[in-house]
């Protein structure tokens, strides 16, 4: 056997994830290096190598698979530091893409502006072209049309070319012809993307936005993924680099630069996917689980063991998105969210130290105090074990800059710390409520699964401000998406445009239309070295009633079974809006294919059963509502299954912390995992 390797890049923190031959797992975590994320990438590698006692050339000889969660895509987008990009259009439909859909994201504000545009008006071109809703050409593609707009595109340094042609879902010639001009007229562009290739499906908007994304995000991630590609061959790694992706599974490199889109988001993806498993192995029904990190805080609910995964609705940091991606909110809440003053009034967040220059306590140069400087000084980290050792904190410089921006609010830098802590800790708790209360979810009725690096020092503070009454944090929480992309599958999810009454439907078109799909999901599959006895292909009609905007996707057992499908599309409309509408002749508008490679899923050996063990010390902590005085300390790795530690105390491993309040008691599972009944105390003693 060989080695697998998950590598997940956060704002703070890179964490890599090493899964021996033999099963167990080795973690390690590096800074996070923003100007080149394959520069911590690489750090990382070489301390999971020196963990082995092996170099890095060898541990790569060694390693089958590396699986990697980027967020290059999502900073380009934040930044808005993505390719110049243009985009030529069907004469008619130059202003498509800013009168967008009736989504803002503060209704209330009348003023509030769109987002900045990908593509100014200037570089957005028609072109005159016709395609009928059949696929037949009405207008043929003038051809010197393109090559116009392509020098204008040229001149004004546009280096990736988005194409967004009426109906090119359903006959893509036009988009190919284009394509082929711009390459002739301009062969030094970084980028073409065509619509049809990124989303082949309705509505307009949807797509031209879906494909300007790609076009943005793709030349910054094509190059970061050549950039990670090389530098891992020159180092040893002779296998193929995958990436995660927002629907929850992985895709080679190459694929992933092509349709760079699909890896915004994927990052949290993995911690969700893993957290899934653990809930189910801990024997939980329903839960939310949290990530906590050094920027970010990302949620997700899973009902039955599953994250839901939104087909078209997907809004990612204001841009509208048509592809599948897992829903996961997330908020401005870190261990590096700085806490700030205005008009005497304290805030923390959204605004992010990051890894450079990170909290005041990292001694990197930042002034600012964090969430993690408030922790620090409440006792609630260890600054000798912080980071594994690695790191250690300046407790004197953290209680500097709290004591300054305390004095502006009349308060003491150890009340301005707790008062920090109790402000984050509600902007977290207030976005468990608000995703919670629009999935129509009771807290007091699920549990809570939290993991990041972070996610184990507030846990037990949010499950009781919620109602919950159990919290699992799992043994590799610190860099649970890390693991999780060592345990997604592959995932391909394609589909095909079709217009047409279900009635009227040719079955030799969806064959035709299938026969496709699954040739392209089977030799991708292939290059990622899936085995055929792996894979596993699920098959979708995507229905419609007159005038609905959105598909609903109704799973079949074949593409062609069309009647089939009609009939469970009618079941759940009338189950989900209690109306009986079979009058109504529901419209095929493509198929769907889901092909999935199976990955070898990671076995845990269950730790032996023992005794509680003795504290590794005791120190003066906040937990619950106020100072815990001399409070117990544990290693959190010698705690085995039988055993119970009784709260306040604060349970340590190399890169995380677990506080406990008064009143919880923490166990761990057969498994290795730590599952807190929490208790309703919380107060000082």
């Amino acid at each position: 056997m060989s080695y697998r390797i998950g590598v997940d890049v956060g704002g703070t923190f890179t964490d890599c994830v090493l899964r021996r031959p033999d099963g167990s797992l080795v973690l390690e975590k590096a800074p996070t290096t923003p100007q080149d994320q394959s520069d911590g990438v690489l750090t990382g590698l070489a301390q999971l190598a020196a963990a082995e006692g092996m170099e890095l050339a060898d541990l790569l000889a060694q390693t089958r698979t590396i699986v990697h969660g980027t967020t290059t895509g999502d900073n380009a987008l934040i930044e808005m530091k993505g390719a110049s990009t243009g985009l030529i259009v069907t004469d008619g439909f130059r202003d498509e893409i800013e009168f967008r859909r009736c989504f803002k994201e503060d209704i209330w504000d009348p003023a509030a502006s769109p987002p900045p545009p990908i593509a100014r008006r200037r570089v957005r071109l028609e072109v005159t072209e016709r395609m009928n809703a059949e696929g037949e050409v009405e207008t043929s593609l003038d051809e010197e049309g393109v090559r116009k707009a392509t020098a204008r595109l040229r001149a004004f340094g546009v280096m990736s070319i988005a194409v967004c042609f009426l109906h090119s879902y359903i006959n893509p010639q036009h988009e190919l012809q284009a394509r082929e001009i711009i390459l002739d007229e301009y062969p030094d562009v970084e980028m073409v993307s065509l619509s049809h290739e990124i989303l082949p499906k309705p509505p307009e908007f949807e797509r031209t936005s879906t494909t300007l994304v790609n076009a943005f995000v793709g030349p910054p991630i094509a190059r970061y993924l050549q950039r990670l590609t090389d530098r891992l061959a020159a180092a040893g790694f002779s296998h193929e680099l995958l990436v995660a992706t927002s629907a929850g599974g992985v895709a080679t490199a190459s694929a992933s630069a092509r349709r760079a889109v699909a890896t915004i988001g994927s990052g949290p993806t993995g911690g969700v996917i893993a957290a899934a498993r653990a809930g189910h192995n801990a024997g939980m029904g329903d839960v939310v689980s949290v990530d906590m990190g050094g920027t970010s805080y990302d949620l997700c609910l899973i009902r039955g063991g599953r994250p839901e995964v939104k087909m078209d609705w997907n809004w990612r940091h204001r841009y509208c998105l048509g592809i599948p991606m897992v829903d996961i909110p997330s908020v401005g809440a870190g261990g590096g969210s700085i806490a700030w003053e205005e008009g005497g009034v304290l805030h923390v967040g959204p605004q992010s130290a990051g890894s450079e220059p990170g909290p005041v306590s990292y001694g990197r140069g930042g002034t600012e105090p964090t969430v993690t400087d408030a922790d620090l000084v409440l006792g609630r980290l260890d600054p000798q074990r912080f980071a594994s050792g690695r790191l250690q904190l300046d407790r004197d410089a953290a209680t500097a800059a709290l004591a300054q921006l305390g004095s502006r609010l009349g308060l003491s830098a150890e009340e301005t710390a707790a008062a920090t802590v109790t402000l984050v800790d509600a902007h977290m708790t207030d976005a468990i409520r608000r995703v919670l209360s629009l999935a129509g979810a009771d807290p007091r009725r699920l549990e809570l699964i939290a993991f990041g690096g972070m996610g184990g020092v507030h846990a037990t503070t949010q499950a009781a401000a919620l109602g919950m009454h159990r919290v699992l944090v799992p043994s590799a929480a610190p860099g649970l998406s890390a693991l999780g992309l060592l345990t997604a599958d592959h995932i391909i999810d394609d589909s095909r445009g079709y217009i047409v009454p279900w009635a009227e439907v040719d079955p030799n078109t969806l064959a035709r239309l299938a026969q496709e799909l699954q040739d392209n999901a089977l030799s991708e599959l292939a290059n990622a070295g899936v085995p055929d006895e792996r894979i596993r292909l699920t098959w979708s009609i995507l229905l419609v009633y007159p005038g609905q905007t959105f598909d609903v996707a109704i799973p079949v057992d074949a593409p062609t079974k069309v009647a089939e499908a009609v009939t469970e599309f009618h079941r759940r409309n009338e189950e989900a809006r209690l109306i009986e509408a079979r009058a109504q002749e529901p419209i095929v508008r493509g198929i769907r294919l889901t092909a999935v490679g199976e990955v070898d899923q990671i076995a845990s050996e269950s730790p032996e059963h023992g005794a509680a063990p003795p504290p590794l010390g005791r120190r003066d902590m906040w937990a619950g509502d106020g100072w815990q005085h001399d409070a117990p300390c544990y290693d959190l790795s010698s705690i085995r299954p039988g055993a119970s530690i009784e709260g306040p105390a604060a349970l340590q491993s190399p890169f995380t912390t677990v506080i406990l309040r008064p009143g919880d008691i923490a166990g761990v599972t057969d498994g290795g995992d730590l599952l807190i009944d929490v208790g309703a105390d919380g107060g000082a003693s």
